[in-house]
């Protein structure tokens, strides 16, 4: 009896070893296929050149393949979504659990997870349909099809993400520690500051994590509203053309083997690490934020 359950035990973690080391397999093999078609750009024009080109014309004569208003593009749109999603997200899960009550919390938290489930070409549309016009005649500007508004709709994807894992971590807070600081004098305002966002910090930038991952490499919203324009903005209201965007909307122009093909490739490439590099940046203030949460307490 005894042999036969560890021969189960024995199946049953070189089963889950199988099924986690599939997902790790598949990146690897993605990897590979993103390496071995975007590196051959590089007999074509230096890493310098790639990376911080002024112009991105890969059909003209003679091309150019510089990459630096994309890259550029790329960061500002997910820097200034960040700054909209993050504090309503973070806020909105804290009003969520802590001030609503239980009654307006069914009604609100419904409504503001309904958005994760709108797909990105609903929300593309709005952007381009209302808001567009709405940002072009508030602003005086010559398009609303443009950075702030795809930072914007972005951050309406990302804040869905963001509330519902910030509130969960919020509610995963024992409720020992929030009774033990109003016994001991302070206000609700005061609990919640310090000592139910430090318990629940890491949870909170969990939730963050996963909501910008997805304005990282969003692309639809972005290829519909951003304006598709190859430049370095100066302004918020300058059109823009974040990487996703220009691989989506020129990979089936792009001949096989050609240098644009590897050059948008390329740019995957580059949108690959620099997505690596947020996640290992946000993965370690989660670690930093958790130890200081549980030295606070």
């Amino acid at each position: 009896m005894v042999e036969k359950r560890q021969i189960t035990e024995k199946m049953m973690q070189i089963f889950f070893f199988c099924i986690a080391s599939a997902s790790i397999t598949i990146l690897f093999l993605i990897m590979i296929f993103l390496f071995k078609e975007g590196l051959p750009i590089l007999n074509t024009v230096s890493v310098k050149e790639f990376l911080f080109g002024e112009y991105w014309y890969p059909t003209s004569e003679p091309a150019d393949f510089g990459i630096f208003s994309l890259i550029v593009a790329s960061l500002a749109v997910t820097f200034l979504s960040a700054l909209i999603s993050v504090p309503l997200g973070v806020m909105t899960a804290i009003y969520l659990a802590e001030i609503a009550s239980h009654k307006v919390g069914e009604i609100v938290k419904p409504l503001v997870e309904l958005l994760a489930a709108l797909p990105s070409v609903v929300i593309g549309f709005f952007g381009m349909v209302l808001v567009a016009p709405f940002l072009q005649e508030v602003f005086d500007v010559p398009t609303g099809l443009n950075l702030f508004n795809a930072a914007l709709m972005l951050a309406f994807m990302a804040v869905p993400t963001i509330c519902s894992i910030s509130e969960d971590a919020i509610h995963s807070v024992p409720v020992a520690l929030k009774e033990a600081s109003l016994a001991l004098g302070a206000t609700h305002l005061e609990t919640i500051i310090k000592v139910i966002i430090p318990a629940s910090i890491s949870g909170i930038c969990t939730g963050i994590i996963l909501g910008m991952s997805r304005a990282v490499g969003e692309t639809m919203v972005v290829l519909m509203i951003a304006g598709g324009a190859a430049m370095v903005p100066e302004s918020v209201f300058d059109p823009v053309r974040p990487m996703p965007a220009s691989i989506a909307s020129e990979m089936g122009e792009a001949p096989i083997g050609s240098d644009h093909y590897y050059a948008l490739f390329a740019t995957g490439i580059v949108l690959f690490i620099l997505t690596l590099i947020f996640n290992i940046i946000a993965d370690y203030i989660t670690n930093k934020y958790r130890q200081v949460g549980e030295a606070s307490l």
